[in-house]
Formats: C-alpha cells, structure tokens, sequence
C-alpha cells in the first residue's frame, strides 16, 4: 500500500506546483500517436479505417456517448490523422522522378499535330505511372480531410458540453433550505472518516503493530517540522545576502534566484515526509489520503505565494521590489499574495470535501462559498494596493508625464480586472453558478502567480545577460535581448495560460498540432522543421558572405590597383549577389517551387510600381553609383547647398559628413538627377580664387606686383602653372583685383585663402594702401530746419520747452524730393 499511495503523493504534488500537470497528462494520453511513431505502424489498413470512420459518424450523430468515450474517440482518430498525414509523402521522390521524364519529353504536342510514334508511347506510358504512384497519396489526402472533420465533429461536440456544464445551476448556498444538507454531510463526512480509521485497525493483522513503526515515523516528522519551520528562514537570509552583492558581482542575482527555490522545495520536501510518515502508519483509509493529499496541495500553494511575495517585495529595504514599489506598501503586497495561495489552497480543500460521496449536492455551495468570499476580499486587497502603488508613482511625476509607460497601464488593467472578479465571483457562487465562480475566481489567482513568475525571472535573465556580456547591471537593464527573451517566455506560456483559462487540453493539442503540419505554400508542405532548415541554411549563406567579403576588403583588393571607392563597390556587389544566392538555396532547400511563386512576385511588382517608386529609383541610383562611381568614399563633394566629405555609399542613400561633423544623409537619385561637384575626384589639385579691392587713385601696377608675391608665397601652390593676379575692373566703391592660384591639394583650400586674407590685409597696411568700403554722401534739404530753435523763459526763469524738438530726418541722396 505504501509505494502506490507514494507514487500518488509525488503526482499530488506535481499537480500542486503545476496545475496544469493533469491537462498536459492528459494531452500526451488523447494523442499517443505522433506522426513519427505512426510511420512505424507499417500500412495503412483502410479497411479498417473505413469501419472505424463510419463508427465515428454513428456515434457523433447519435450524440449519446459519454465525454470520456468521446475524448477516447478522439484520440483514437488523432492516432489515424497522424497516419494519414505521414502517408501523404509517400511516393514522392517516385512521382518526382517520373514527372522529371515526362518533362524530358518535351511538351504535348498541339491540337491536331502530332509526334513521334515511340515519344507518344512512352509518354502514354510514363502517364499512367505517374498517376499509378499518385494513388496513395491522393488515398492519404482524402482520408486525411475525413478524419480532420470527424475531430473537429467531436470538438465542437465536447465544447457544447463543457459550455453547458460551466453554465449550470447548483443549489443557491445563501437559501436556508440547503444548509441543514451541508451539516448532515459534514456529519456523515467525519463519521465514514472515523469509520474507516476503525476498520483499518480493526482489519489489520495481528503481528503488524504499527507502534512498532512509530520511532521511524516520528523521525520523519520532526524532520518535515524541521524543513517546514525552519528553511524558509535560513534559506531567505542566505538569498538576501547574495541579493545585496549583485552590484559587486555579476551572476549573484541568478544564484540568488535559484537558491531561493529551496524556500518552496524544502518545505515541499516536509510535506513529503510527512505524508510518507502517515503512510508509512497505515492509519488512513479513502477519504483520509483524499483529505490528505488536498491538505498537502494547499500547503504548497501557500508556500508558493509566500515565495512569490518575498521574490516580489522584498523585505529588505536595499532591495528592488517589482514596479518599483515603495517600502511602505511591501508588507501589504506580500500579505496579498499570502492571501490569495492561502484562499487558493483552501478552495482545493473545499472542493475535495464536496467532491466525496457521502456529501450532498447541496453543500458544496456552503463550503466554496467562503473561499470564494476570501479570494474576493484578497482580490479587492491587491487592486486596492495596486491603486495606492499608482497614484504615489504619478504624484511623483512631473505634471505632463501623463500615465502613459506600459507598467502603469497594465497595472491598472490588472487593479481593474481584479476588481470586477473580485465582484462578480462571490456573486455567481452564491446565486449557485459554482461551475461559473471556479472557472473565473480559480484561473484568475492562478494568473495572478504566472505573471508574478515572469515579473520575478526578470531579475535573473537580466544578471545572466550581464554576466554573459560583462556589462553592467544598468547597462544590462537598458540592453534588448533581456526583454526579447522576457517576451519570448510570455508567448511560450501562452499555452499554459489557455489551459488555466478552461482551454480543453484537446483543443490545445489540435492547435499545436497544426501548426507542425504546417500550411501548403507553392505546392509543398511548410512545416516548422522547414523553416528552420530554411534560416539556418540562409544564416549559413549569410555567414559565408559575410567571410568573403572580410577575405576581399582585407586581404585581396588591397593587393589590387582598385582605388578605395572600386573596392568597397566589389565589396558591396558581392555581398547583395551572396545573400540573393543564399536566399535562393535556403529556398529550393524547403522544396518550394520558385515558379510558383511568380504570380506573388507580380502582385509585389505592382505594388513596387505605385507605392515604392521612390525606393526603387534611390536603389537603382545607388547600384549605379557603385558601378560608375562618380564618387567614392573618402571624396570632397558639393550637393545643392550641402558641402563635405563623402563617408558611406549604401543601395539607399549616402551619407556625406559636413565640415562641422554633422551627418547629411542624401538620397541616390539627388547624386544622379541633379548637379554634383566633385572636388578630390581623381585627384587632389584645384584652384583657388582670391579677390580684393582698393581705393581709387592707388598704383594698380603695384597692387598686382604685391598679390602676385603673397600668392607665389604660398608652400601648398603649384609653381607650374603659375598663379596669376587680374584687374578686374573699375567698382562702384573700388578697383577689384583677383588672385588665381592652383593647389597642390585642394583640402587645403579654406587653409591657403585665410593666409592669403591675413598677407594681405598686412602688405597694405605696411604699403599704405587703403582698402575701402562703401560711401554715401548726404544732402539736407532744409538745413535751416537744423537750427535751435529760441527757448522762452517762464516766471520762475526757468527754461520752457515748446514740446517739439524735434528735426525733419535727413534723406539720402536720390530719395526724392
């Protein structure tokens, strides 16, 4: 007896830390049948089959089955649809190679021509065998669908009764009338319960005296008290203090987290002891392990919760607390989640004791009810917090922030769900929709502890992903892959939050079975395996790429006489032509027809045509920029009012570094459409212009003998050909000069005319010379309005103002009258 209930224990136990563990049991028991294990069943018997099918329709259209022969049914077609799906691909490299020759043969000849006698034999021929081999697989295809619609029969089937059953009507707990039934079961309850401990002692051999285990169970209880009592505590503390050392050490948060799963698993180890203890005395009967094993489960719920608090709030004032919580409301927060694993496991009680036979209908209203009730007040508790949480965090704010981050709109999405649960569950218990109340108060307390799970491995992923970069913990917080791999495992339990919200683990089956079946694209079948293939083919290509071109920019074309723009457009050919291939090849890799594909490519050529036209047309002009390379990286250019140096030349844009280092980013088509001027293309030589004016009456000869001499001064100009000076003309304010003067290189330029400007300005000044600057000469038209005007003098001899001292304002010359 000890080894079977043991076993039993542990599945317990599994079922308490994963409340899904029976539906996932249950999802391997309804689908035995893979398609791999199915190929090994040899040949299909559609004899067989046919019978099984036709028993299947009987049964579904008769619809008095049991819904456990109905899941039983199920899984027995499941079993077939795998088959089916196997044998779908039989034949295939057969038909492949027969349509192969048939292809060799050219195509049919046209209506009312002919060809050769032996051709069209061996084309008759080579027909009938395509469609010979054909046969199984078109079997397989037909069958396939058959067996596909008699599931979806038998779900649609299994979802009416499970809809049905959520809505129906128990006994109302809050009618007196059903409260006297509660007692007497309750009664009854504990009476069997005695009963059977009677029987047990009364049935038992004489020689097997169970004092005589009494010193070995005694020891395995005070161990469990020991872990139950005592290992949180020591556990807790070792934790927090690797907690505080992961600023000092990376990887410390991850150990912490993992050490502290000993807080759930030692004491889940005393429970375990301690049920083995009491089986190990063989003093329970039936109902006892039943009450038993419902205590031990909400034992470990409430050890659960209790981890899940202290992960979330810590204690600890050092410590972060999740959302960023103050210290103050901690303690409520832990004493939440108490709560809600305590009311969570006392609901796994409670239903255990309504379950058993000797309990009326009637009463297991009265004993869900207070649990519920209890779930509520700690739903209402947490939203309460979650409230309180949210309005110091935007008092905090400055005013504008708005309540706009993500975390506060989910927290008030999750304070407002669980208020309305927190309503409407005790609601529908006590009006006797306890089917109703289960299926929304139970998966929601569930869900509480899920997303508490992911909130709480944030911490551990972001120090492994710091200890693995050797970045810092702020560095590692602000980094992507962390919250890439958080979002990955929300999605990946996405299926146990279907099972938690009433998903049938059937129904969760059929979803993932369709997707490794896949969807036809092309005529070929696209499974996941495929698309893996696919990228990790592509990934291969890419990286081959990506190795050639490093090879040719560091070791080949530098030994060639490319300059550096023909380099990096080699370079970039390469690698556009090396992903193009390795798209090619990860393609043909999946079986997927590329002709197949044309008509999708039209359509997108379409589209290209009227909504992508500006992105073709920059691509064309950046392939044709890399081809002719009108410039190259490295060059001095002038786009419109945009001067600088040509920094990167990519199949969209370029990106032209100006002189005060800033990025201008210009599209392809502005280099090839409109005016580019290149100034280092090829070469580096160029010519500067310098001009000057000087007053009227100065020696011009002079002049141009002294702008010759600064600018044959200069180191950076050419002496051949030589620089020239040339008087311009007269100006209306002086005689303009000018300088010519061919560089050596023209980045020199702004350099050599700011030297030019200071030997200038200090020959003149040392020759006397006068540069001018723009005159204007004056005329009033009224002078006389110029002259003071008298001023008379008051009683006192004091000076009176005639209030207008004012002058007509001069005019220049030519402003009219």
């Amino acid at each position: 007896m000890t080894f079977p209930f043991l076993t039993r224990l542990l599945l317990v136990l599994g079922l308490a830390l994963t409340p899904l563990a029976p539906a996932l049991a249950q999802t391997d028991a309804a689908d035995p049948a893979a398609p791999a294990a199915a190929e090994e069943q040899g040949p299909i018997d559609y004899a067989a089959w046919e019978e099984a099918a036709t028993r299947a329709e009987n049964l579904i259209e008769a619809q008095t089955a049991s819904t456990a022969f109905l899941t039983n049914l199920r899984a027995t077609l499941v079993n077939w649809r795998a088959r089916f799906l196997a044998a779908q691909n039989a034949n295939a490299t057969r038909i492949a190679t027969i349509q192969a020759q048939i292809d060799a043969l050219g195509a049919p000849p046209a209506e009312g021509a002919t060809e050769p006698a032996q051709i069209a034999e061996r084309r008759t021929a080579l027909t009938q065998q395509l469609a010979d081999a054909q046969v199984p697989r078109l079997t397989a295809t037909e069958a396939f669908n058959r067996a596909d619609g008699l599931i979806a029969e038998v779900d649609a089937i299994l979802a009416e009764r499970q809809a049905r059953e959520l809505f129906e009507r128990d006994p109302a707990p809050v009618n007196p009338l059903n409260w006297p039934p509660a007692a007497v079961g309750l009664r009854d309850l504990t009476v069997t319960l005695l009963g059977e401990v009677s029987g047990i002692k009364s049935g038992r051999d004489p020689e097997d005296n169970p004092w005589d285990r009494a010193p070995f169970a005694v020891v395995m209880v005070l161990v469990a008290l020991l872990l139950l009592l005592r290992s949180r505590f020591i556990v807790g503390r070792w934790t927090e203090r690797m907690q505080l050392q992961v600023a000092e050490r990376r990887g410390r948060g991850a150990l912490a987290f993992l050490i502290s799963l000993l807080q759930v698993a030692l004491p889940i180890g005393g429970l375990v002891l301690f049920g083995a203890a009491t089986v190990y005395l063989d003093i329970l009967g039936a109902i006892g392990i039943a009450l038993l094993e419902a205590s031990i489960a909400g034992l470990v719920s409430i050890y659960l919760a209790l981890w899940l608090g202290g992960r979330l709030f810590p204690a600890n004032p050092e410590l972060p607390a999740a959302f960023g919580v103050s210290e103050a409301l901690r303690p409520a927060f832990r004493r939440g989640s108490l709560f809600v694993g305590l009311f969570l496991g006392l609901g796994t009680f409670a239903e255990t004791v309504a379950t058993q036979d000797v309990v009326p209908l009637a009463a297991r209203g009265l004993f869900v009810l207070p649990v519920y009730v209890g779930m509520s007040f700690s739903f209402l508790w947490l939203a309460r917090l979650l409230r309180l949480h949210r309005k110091a965090v935007l008092d905090a704010l400055e005013e504008g922030d708005g309540d706009g981050s993500f975390a506060s709109r989910t927290l008030r999405f999750v304070g407002l769900a669980l208020r309305v649960v927190g309503v409407v569950g005790p609601a529908l218990a006590a009006v006797g929709y306890l089917n109703l109340a289960e299926a929304v108060m139970t998966p929601t307390a569930l869900t509480l502890g899920l997303f508490g799970l992911i909130v709480a491995l944030q911490v551990p992923i972001r120090d492994l992903y710091a200890l693995g970069t050797g970045k810092s913990q702020e560095e590692a917080g602000q980094a992507l892959l962390p919250v890439m791999v958080n979002l990955l495992l929300v999605f990946g339990l996405m299926p146990v939050l279907a099972l938690i919200w009433g998903m049938r683990s059937e129904q969760l089956s059929e979803i993932i079975s369709r997707f490794f079946e896949g969807f036809d694209l092309g005529g070929t079948r696209i499974t996941p395996a495929i698309l893996l293939a696919v990228i990790a083919v592509f990934t291969i290509g890419l990286l081959a790429t990506r190795l050639l071109q490093g090879a040719l920019r560091s070791t080949v074309l530098p030994r060639t006489r490319l300059d550096l723009g023909a380099r990096n457009a080699v370079v970039s050919g390469i690698g556009y032509v090396g992903i193009a291939i390795a798209a090619v090849i990860a393609i043909t890799t999946a079986g997927i027809d590329l002709t197949a594909l044309g008509v999708v490519l039209g359509a997108l050529s379409v589209g290209i045509g009227f909504g992508l036209q500006n992105v073709v047309n920059n691509f064309v002009s950046g392939i044709i920029l890399l081809i002719e390379r009108p410039i190259s990286e490295g060059d001095w250019i002038e786009v419109g009012p945009t001067m600088g140096i040509v920094k990167s030349i990519s199949v969209r844009s370029t990106v032209i570094e100006t002189f005060d280092k800033t990025d201008v980013i210009v599209p392809n088509a502005d280099l090839i459409a409109g005016t580019v001027t290149n100034w280092t293309r090829g070469k580096t030589i160029g010519r500067a212009v310098v001009t000057v004016g000087v007053a009227y009456g100065t020696d011009t000869r002079r002049v141009q003998q002294i702008l010759l001499e600064i600018a044959r001064a200069q180191p950076e100009v050419a002496r051949y050909p030589e620089p020239g000076v040339d008087f311009l003309g007269f100006g209306a304010d002086s005689l303009d000069f000018r300088i010519r003067m061919i560089l050596r290189d023209i980045n020199n330029l702004v350099k050599v005319k700011t030297e030019v400007h200071h030997q200038i300005a200090e020959r003149f000044r040392a020759e006397g010379i006068e540069i001018p600057f723009a005159q204007r000469d004056i005329w009033l038209r009224n002078p006389e309005a110029l002259a003071p005007r008298p001023r008379v003098l008051d009683g006192t001899g004091e000076a009176e103002d005639d209030g207008d001292d004012t002058a007509p304002a001069p005019r220049e010359e030519g402003n009219g009258p």
